[in-house]
């Protein structure tokens, strides 16, 4: 995280309430890794190890490696500690790969009888050699009792099985081989903000801090950084004067010694004042960390000065190594568990999934929210939200199916979940305005393909009142010495309550909406692979359809022909001699031949309009109109059709031969179809451009409409009307014909992309509406038409 945009405005805002010169900020921004010193008990070296040469040395390193007064920078480090020594030192570092290694050296000349021994602990940074030195502590260490106090306590820690148990057993365990007063487990709230102490172990008399929360400011972004970098933190004596570094300042950086990984390191004044002003004279922190983030802290306190010797603190460190491997097992086995129970609760809810997940969302709306405890679940799919979006403002989906897009685009397999949505997307004032229903607080999302598709769970707001060791919204109040980060304890404790959260989602929710999305997504990958093979092969289908019609319908012209010709010729040479049955039969051979040729003339027209292109342009409709009507406007005039089009029509794309086959079926339909006499004033038609809702619903489109007063057609006739050679008179009422136009006409409209419906009863005439794909540039015409499924 950004150390610039740490603390929160209301952070600032409580800071500034308090006047004076504290700066909060400098506590977040203070580099406590470079701050130049050492606890006084022990002192420190820093070797460069291409030379040989000590490059930076605490004040007191002579006194305390023996030679009084004298500086040990520049000088040989064989020298100081001897060759074997000094050997022994690089191997260990290298040994640990860079982290810290314990061993003993004697020191000669230091010490009464001049020799000393010291425990000396060893870490690498590039290419320096990082000593730090500790006066043996009396009485002698025994290791056998000490091993089997550690090792009790481990076996103690393993028996836990859950992470409750486990932290009570860890606090127990540290306190009886530290000796402190107060030992606390500390969990954060998130990497980045508050802690809540899970379990503690404290001496008789002290208020407890069990379930107390302290604020995300107490612990800045880099004091989280060292402990995820050092298991360990030992503060002997919050008094201690420390011991400064020579020189201050390495002449090779022109910065201070970077002391991340140092033992001895001293702390930073803030968090000095920090522990006199709640009374704590020692202290000690050891990590707790989870897949590699700071879970949380065992956190040590005592009244008196606490010099923890090399071997506890180790064992202390080993301690916490443990505990962090006993965390990762019961969450381990947790996730198995819950994996398993997830993939159960999947499989029953997936027995009726279909492949319309729109409405296996809506028919299993109880079972999804059981799945996973929530009280809401959408889906958005192609920009559309089905099922419990009610709440959920339009911006919010747009701004989850960004965040769906990115998760999908990684593959698809993880899930998206916050218990404080609007936080998480807009800020800790992304809030919505509080006079209003709150919004769902929590959301559980897994993403369902890579173009923002996306199954929603959602949860409502949870308030739950905290109990604070130091008021959060003033992280600083003046103290008994001065204006400084002050949480009192118990005795003074804050009752806030937590707004904008819904209840947390836990492991097996995670598991199960991941669960679910691999199997929706398969199954929607399955359809839409079977979709594909099927639509391919309907392509196919058709193509062989067409072109036997095309095939049929041109073989089949060249024996009709002969089969006219003959019944011709035999009527001519017969002559005279046919009696009149058989003249009559043969002029019914010959008219049904004819017929049979005009139909197939039309069938070979129509499996012409489903093999050739289209070419799409801007095609002013009035010219169309007027080139439809040269054709149909003689037989329009036959029957007294007026013809009424408004004063100018926009433009189409489209291809201009088949809009004009258009027209003129639909015109020449018109007039066929037009009302008895008497039954209107006058026949009309109209051509005109118009907003309409197709049948399937969905937003209005502009259409081009062909409007008569005729006849009309009944409701349960109106699809029959588009079939191929589908006539609802006789062939010989109302001018004849082939019922192939309309036919036509709907197969044009499709091939552009568009669609064609009718509005019709019978005595009230007919209303032809249909759309054309493309763009125009008069926007008034005609725009794209949705599919059939919109």
């Amino acid at each position: 995280m950004e150390i610039d945009g740490w603390l929160s405005e209301r952070e600032v805002a409580a800071e500034q309430a308090v006047g004076g010169d504290f700066d909060l900020s400098a506590c977040v921004r203070e580099e406590i890794h470079l701050l130049g010193g050492v606890q006084s008990h022990g002192t420190l070296l820093a070797v460069d190890t291409t030379t040989g040469l000590v490059d930076t040395a605490a004040v007191n390193a002579g006194e305390l490696l023996g030679a009084p007064g004298r500086s040990p920078v520049g000088l040989p480090a064989e020298e100081l500690l001897g060759a074997r020594q000094y050997a022994e030192a690089v191997e260990a570092a290298e040994e640990e790969g860079g982290a810290a290694a314990l061993l003993p050296m004697v020191l000669e000349g230091a010490g009464e009888g001049g020799r000393r021994t010291v425990d000396v602990t060893v870490h690498r940074d590039g290419p320096l050699l990082v000593l730090e030195f500790e006066p043996r502590t009396e009485p002698q260490f025994r290791f056998d009792g000490f091993y089997r106090g550690v090792r009790q306590a481990l076996k103690r820690l393993q028996k836990s099985r859950t992470v409750l148990e486990c932290c009570e057993a860890a606090v127990r365990e540290v306190r009886a081989l530290t000796g402190f007063d107060r030992v606390v487990a500390y969990r954060f709230d998130g990497e980045d903000g508050p802690g809540e102490v899970l379990a503690e172990d404290a001496a008789a008399g002290r208020d407890p801090w069990l379930g107390l929360w302290f604020p995300a400011t107490d612990i800045p972004p880099q004091a989280r950084r060292l402990y995820r970098e050092n298991w360990i933190r030992v503060i002997a004596d919050v008094e201690d004067p420390t011991v400064g570094l020579e020189p201050p300042l390495r002449p090779s950086t022109g910065r201070p010694l970077d002391l991340s990984g140092s033992v001895l390191r001293t702390v930073s004044g803030f968090h000095l004042e920090y522990l006199r002003n709640i009374g704590v004279r020692s202290s000690m922190s050891v990590s707790i960390l989870f897949e590699g983030r700071l879970w949380g802290l065992i956190a040590c306190h005592g009244d008196r000065p606490n010099r923890l010797s090399p071997e506890l603190r180790a064992a202390c460190e080993f301690f916490g190594i443990a505990f962090s491997l006993q965390l990762a097992a019961i969450a381990e086995r947790e996730q198995s568990e819950a994996a398993e129970a997830a993939r159960a609760a999947v499989d029953r809810a997936c027995e009726r999934l279909s492949p319309d997940l729109a409405v296996f969302v809506l028919a299993e709306r109880g079972a999804l929210c059981e799945l996973v405890g929530a009280q809401g679940v959408v889906l958005h799919r192609e920009g559309v939200a089905v099922g419990d979006a009610d709440g959920l403002p339009g911006p919010l989906l747009t701004d989850l199916a960004d965040r769906a897009e990115r998760a999908g685009g990684q593959g698809r397999s993880g899930v998206w979940a916050t218990d404080r949505l609007w936080e998480e997307l807009y800020g800790e004032d992304g809030r919505p305005d509080p006079d209003r229903p709150l919004p769902p607080s929590g959301a559980l999302l897994t993403p369902l393909s890579e173009e923002g598709d996306f199954l929603l769970w959602h949860r409502g707001e949870r308030t739950v009142t905290r109990r604070w060791a130091a008021d959060p919204r003033h992280p600083v109040r003046v103290g008994s010495r001065g204006e400084r980060l002050t949480p009192r304890g118990s005795s003074a404790v804050f009752e806030a309550t937590v707004r904008g959260r819904s209840e947390p989602w836990g492991t097996a929710d995670l598991l199960a909406a991941r669960e679910l999305g691999r199997t929706v997504t398969a199954r929607m990958l399955r359809h839409t692979t079977e979709l594909a093979r099927l639509n391919a092969e309907l392509a196919r289908y058709n193509e062989d359809l067409d072109s036997f019609a095309h095939a049929a319908a041109h073989d089949l012209k060249e024996p009709l022909r002969g089969i006219a010709n003959a019944a011709a010729f035999m009527a001519e040479d017969a002559g005279d001699g046919l009696d009149g049955t058989s003249r009559r039969r043969l002029r019914t051979v010959q008219r049904l031949a004819t017929r049979m040729d005009d139909l197939l003339n039309s069938l070979l027209h129509f499996a012409r309009l489903g093999r050739a292109g289209l070419r799409l342009a801007p095609v002013s409709l009035d010219t169309a109109l007027d080139e439809a009507l040269e054709v149909a406007g003689p037989r329009l005039a036959e029957q007294l059709v007026t013809v009424e089009r408004p004063a100018a029509l926009p433009e189409v794309v489209a291809d201009r031969d088949r809009l004009h086959e258009v027209l003129v079926n639909l015109l020449v339909n018109a007039a066929k179809y037009a009302a008895d006499p008497g039954e209107v004033e006058r026949r009309t038609v109209e051509v005109g451009v118009g907003e309409r809702v197709p049948p399937g619903g969905g937003g209005p489109v502009r259409a081009v409409v062909v409007r008569d007063n005729g006849i009309g057609i009944p409701a349960d006739q109106q699809q029959e009307v588009f079939e191929l050679f589908r006539r609802l008179h006789h062939r010989d009422e109302r001018g004849g014909g082939s019922g192939v136009g309309l036919a036509v006409v709907k197969r044009i409209v499709e091939r552009h992309g568009g669609l064609l419906w009718l509005d019709s009863a019978p005595g009230r005439g007919t209303e032809v509406w249909f759309t054309l794909a493309g763009r125009t540039d008069d926007p008034s015409a005609g725009q794209p038409a949705p599919s059939p499924s919109q």
